[in-house]
């Protein structure tokens, strides 16, 4: 049954060809558990992986239809990590939880070694935040797990010239050639425009105001601001007070398209969608 649960909403989550989400008819919550020490929104309050696990557990309880497991922070200025260094705090995470929760378990990372160890390991989703566009390997990982991907738009230069639509329309555009060539079936991916990655705060605030343009692309579109620096950038806030910012860009994303938002506060994200999706459905009628 477990199994079971996990391969139907894995593939109800990202089968965008039998109508939205596969039909799953609400906007599906991601719960982030960042198992770091240096990351901008919780400060490695979950670094421990105990403190991760426990974490974990409670966003699924709070019901976060999918947990995103991550080992390396990718805040602005960040330091980079191996996938040596990677692993060791995402597996025992990871170890723990396949067999304990329900929902599908994805694994935030863009090595393809260690993409590779938790699918092996009962993950179901790789959440690659350059798109199949840095690791060379990832693509081919991902197929050969018949797992599904979120690819999303990165950059690593912030231009402010950039007319930023047709630009993360393009590089997904090259993600999905890239994921198309390696076997990943459309049905297995799902795309995210990268809020707060390389881009000023104008152009992500065109990035949420004009999400439904990714919506030409024919798959489910994730979107994630939580607690992230635009916010403080419009409000100064310091990162666990911006909870109220993050329900409002998350809102005006799902109206305008979003079909997973992802979140720190799991609670909070799952009473603003789903009085946003039955504000969408009448506004649609």
């Amino acid at each position: 049954m477990h199994a079971l649960s996990h391969s139907l909403l894995t593939h109800a989550i990202f089968d965008a060809h039998a109508g939205r989400l596969g039909g799953y008819g609400r906007t599906l919550v991601m719960g982030i558990v960042n198992v770091t020490p240096d990351s901008f929104s919780d400060g490695g309050d979950f670094y421990n992986s105990q403190s991760a696990i426990s974490h974990a557990r409670r966003l699924a309880e709070e019901g976060a239809d999918i947990l995103d497991i991550g080992g390396e922070s990718t805040r602005p200025n960040a330091q980079p990590i191996t996938a040596q260094e990677e692993w060791p705090r995402v597996e025992p995470v990871l170890k723990e939880l396949v067999p304990l929760v329900e929902c599908p378990i994805s694994i935030d990372t863009y090595k393809a070694q260690t993409a590779n160890h938790a699918l092996a390991m009962g993950a179901r989703i790789v959440n690659d935040v350059w798109g199949l566009q840095e690791d060379p390997d990832m693509a081919d990982v991902v197929a050969a797990h018949k797992a599904s991907v979120i690819v999303m738009h990165n950059q690593r230069v912030i231009d402010p010239a950039l007319a930023i639509i047709p630009t993360v329309l393009r590089f997904l555009e090259r993600s999905l050639s890239i994921a198309n060539k390696a076997g990943i079936p459309m049905e297995r991916i799902a795309v995210d425009p990268g809020i707060g990655f390389g881009k000023t705060l104008e152009q992500n605030l065109d990035l949420i105001a004009n999400l439904d343009a990714l919506k030409t692309l024919g798959l489910p579109i994730l979107l994630g601001a939580s607690r992230k620096s635009m916010i403080d950038k419009i409000i100064p806030t310091p990162a666990q007070r911006r909870i109220p910012g993050t329900v409002a860009v998350h809102s005006v994303g799902i109206l305008r398209g979003a079909d997973i938002i992802r979140a720190h506060d799991v609670a909070e994200a799952v009473q603003a969608a789903r009085i946003t999706d039955r504000l969408r459905e009448r506004s649609v009628r």
